[in-house]
């Protein structure tokens, strides 16, 4: 054959040769590229209505245009002949690749990544490819897989072998129904993509055996060595992927090549930010100023100084620093240097202290090496009574201090990062000291302290028209207040638009009020482009805030892109590390994101370990039990939380369903009814009501109370596409409808 032309292709060299036909490099004369010519054994192809069928079937293969497809220009026959031209791929196979020894496992998930988005592509057209092996995957010199030979399987039927022997696909690759010869799908190139997988992770095949029936009597009767036990140190989530790809039963294993892909970018991520948090980078936390003097009236003076270097260092790109509710839970307890900064991750640390005596005010400040407590620099700034009330002059310390930081982290700032560091929000040290405080009472979360928090927003506000922060945190405290279901969500949004509105009025750039005009439009608006477009200003505004990464990660989550929440929600505890809010924010995350049930309690338990009374960990460890079938100390959990979080309605509504569901239905008919009593003295979202339907099995009566949740536009519904609680709900065409409404769905 080498030498001659066939139709208008010279045929140039032999590539290889299989079960299925021969490969043959080749010129095309015409349009004067190279090809790949596949000629097919005619035993595959049998009588005429089996070439028919096939040409049919190759036709519609050829209609797949995807990157990682290798594509089919035409089929033609030539000298009794049935050959199809395919593009050449200059690159080598899986197969060849894993001759040498086991890939690298970034290589390994990157492969199997682009195999299932081409698989994906070609699933979503009705096309089964049937003999997904690593001889059949190639990988350019450039990195990008082309899937080979799509749809040649098909020609079988499924039937194994035929009746000369010759096996149809490629038996170490094949699924438990097709080497029974059942009706397979796409689930069954699910299965052999586990295989490749599992080869490229150890270079074994999973089934082993000496002939293929000891091959098919592996995969239909035993399971395979695990990855960890042939690589220790494979990662435990690459194991799970493995196992649920090659689950001997059809339903357990993935139902969709789009879910395996889900899966495969999350570790891709989780892996990639765990190698990027092995490089070490510039970490700094800012304690609070330990007030030396007599008067305690100066601590606030003493926490301001703090925060307002906090907040300046924040803006700078390159340097971590922790917020300011972690560096504070350090306040007045006497812990050693080291150990604090373990804690909370950072190489420096900022201590400083402020004394007053007579007329005269010390501050001083000195920064720590956390691994051996050498002092980096250290500074004393005296000043007497007179200046310490004039806010240009205390200004001017913290900026002159915050520089020194950068200055002896060497770290370095760019002239408009300069600028940020020494911008001020406001001159009026009683509006400062007044946001403060709205922000401390902002932080605990109660209806009280939330109250609380908006008349010292308003008081700084009255102090400063033009204070920009005190708005957005206004904004953020009706936010809570419609989250947490102490105000009804019209009402509460709407004050929190304006207040947000009115702050970015003020400043335009200022990532606070980006960050709760993004929640707003997740939360209320269910404008989810633009609740996107509002976070990644706030971050490019601020890097280090943490809420702003918090919040993203959340609207993520709520959107189906986990693998783009998990780095938001690492970065937001990264700059937040003793935060329970945002540590129960991460483990709701990983729940609805990913349905990881035992990862996402030991988050819970990090949570409790620094305060076991925390309502918002016990309530998603009751989730986790409900999840996982334990439905006793699902209840118990619930109970607990609803112990230390009282007004938290979707705490009772999620112990009403767990009694329906373990069969306490009484019990789960008197939260309903508390449940509804309550709504006539206070706002109760109606999908909380629609929980305890819905353990009741009462879906018509769910639907109507999640209907009246559309119609408030209650928080509880922008989760609707993520929470697992709905997941029983997903086949009804309501469900559907109710997610398109709310923008989740299109």
């Amino acid at each position: 054959m080498i030498g001659k032309t066939i139709s208008h292709y010279k045929i140039l060299e032999k590539l290889g040769e299989g079960g299925m036909g021969v490969v043959y490099k080749a010129e095309d004369n015409r349009l004067k590229r190279t090809v790949a010519l596949k000629f097919l054994t005619l035993t595959i192809l049998g009588g005429e209505e089996e070439k028919t069928r096939f040409v049919n079937e190759a036709q519609a293969t050829a209609a797949l245009d995807h990157p990682n497809i290798c594509t089919i220009h035409e089929i033609d026959h030539a000298d009794e002949q049935i050959f199809i031209v395919m593009g050449y791929v200059e690159g080598q196979s899986v197969k060849d690749k894993i001759a040498s020894g086991p890939l690298k496992i970034d290589q390994a998930i990157d492969i199997a990544i682009q195999t299932a988005e081409g698989l994906r592509e070609a699933h979503d057209k009705g096309i089964v490819h049937r003999d997904i092996k690593s001889g059949n995957i190639m990988v350019t010199d450039k990195g990008q897989v082309k899937i080979m030979d799509f749809g040649l399987a098909r020609i079988g039927k499924g039937e194994f072998p035929d009746k000369k022997g010759t096996t149809l696909g490629t038996a170490a690759y094949m699924s438990p129904e097709q080497v029974r010869a059942e009706q397979v799908g796409h689930r069954t190139d699910i299965w052999s993509l586990g295989v490749v997988l599992y080869e490229m992770v150890t270079a074994e095949l999973p089934f082993k055996g000496e002939y293929e029936q000891a091959i098919i009597y592996s995969i239909l009767n035993e399971e395979p060595q695990t990855l960890i036990e042939l690589q220790p140190g494979v990662p435990e989530e690459l194991e799970r992927i493995v196992n649920k790809a090659l689950a001997k039963d059809p339903g357990r294993r993935y139902q969709k090549a789009a879910d395996i892909l889900a899966d495969l970018r999350t570790l891709r991520k989780e892996l990639k930010h765990a190698a990027d948090e092995k490089r070490p980078k510039p970490s700094i936390a800012v304690l609070p100023f330990t007030n030396l003097s007599a008067d305690p009236a100066q601590d606030y003076f003493c926490d301001g100084m703090a925060e307002e270097i906090i907040n300046s260092l924040a803006q700078v790109d390159g340097l971590r620093v922790v917020a300011r509710t972690s560096a504070f839970s350090f306040k007045g307890r006497q812990a050693d240097i080291r150990e604090i900064g373990k804690q909370l991750n950072v190489n420096t640390m900022l201590e400083g202290s402020v004394r007053k005596a007579g007329a005269r005010v010390r501050i001083t400040a000195q920064l720590v090496n956390v691994f051996d407590g050498y002092h980096l620099w250290s500074e004393k700034y005296d000043r007497d009574v007179g200046q310490l009330c004039c806010p240009e002059d205390i200004f001017a310390i913290q900026d002159e201090i915050s520089l020194a930081i950068v200055d002896n982290l060497k770290v370095t700032l760019f002239s408009e990062e300069k600028a940020k560091l020494v911008k001020r929000h406001t001159r009026d040290l009683d509006a400062y000291n007044l946001y403060l405080k709205g922000r401390y009472f902002w932080n605990k979360r109660t209806e009280e302290s939330l109250k609380r928090s908006i008349q010292y927003f308003q008081q700084a506000m009255e102090k400063d028209r033009d204070y920009a922060l005190a708005y957005a945190g206004l904004a953020d405290s009706y936010i809570l207040l419609a989250e947490y279901s102490f105000l009804r969500p019209k009402e509460a949004f709407s004050k929190a638009k304006a207040a947000a509105m009115k702050a970015l009025q003020i400043e335009g750039a200022l990532a606070e009020a980006h960050t709760s005009l993004g929640f707003i439009k997740t939360l209320n608006d269910w404008d989810w482009m633009g609740a996107e477009k509002e976070f990644k200003q706030a971050i490019e505004s601020n890097p280090g805030y943490a809420t702003a990464h918090q919040w993203y990660a959340e609207h993520l989550t709520m959107t189906g892109q986990y693998a783009q929440a998990i780095p938001e929600f690492k970065r937001a505890q990264e700059l937040d590390p003793l935060s329970l809010t945002i540590g129960v924010a991460s483990a709701v995350g990983l729940l609805c994101g990913t349905r990881r049930y035992d990862q996402t309690m030991e988050e819970c338990q990090k949570v409790l370990e620094l305060d076991p009374n925390f309502g918002g960990a016990l309530n998603v460890l009751g989730i986790v039990y409900r999840e996982k079938g334990m439905y006793d100390e699902a209840i118990q959990a619930f109970q607990k939380a609803q112990i230390f979080d009282e007004g938290n309605m979707w705490v009772r509504a999620e112990l009403g369903h767990a009694y329906a569901i373990s069969g306490k239905k009484n019990e789960a008919k008197k939260v309903l009814d508390e449940l509804k009593q309550l709504s006539k003295r206070r706002y109760v979202p109606p999908d909380d009501i629609a929980l305890v339907y819905l353990g009741l099995g009462q879906k018509n009566v769910t639907f109507e109370y999640l209907k009246k949740a559309c119609e408030d536009r209650s928080v509880g519904l922008s989760w609707l596409k993520a929470d697992p609680i709905f997941d029983s709900l997903r086949s009804d065409p309501r469900f559907t409808a109710l997610l398109k409404k709310i923008g989740l769905e299109k």
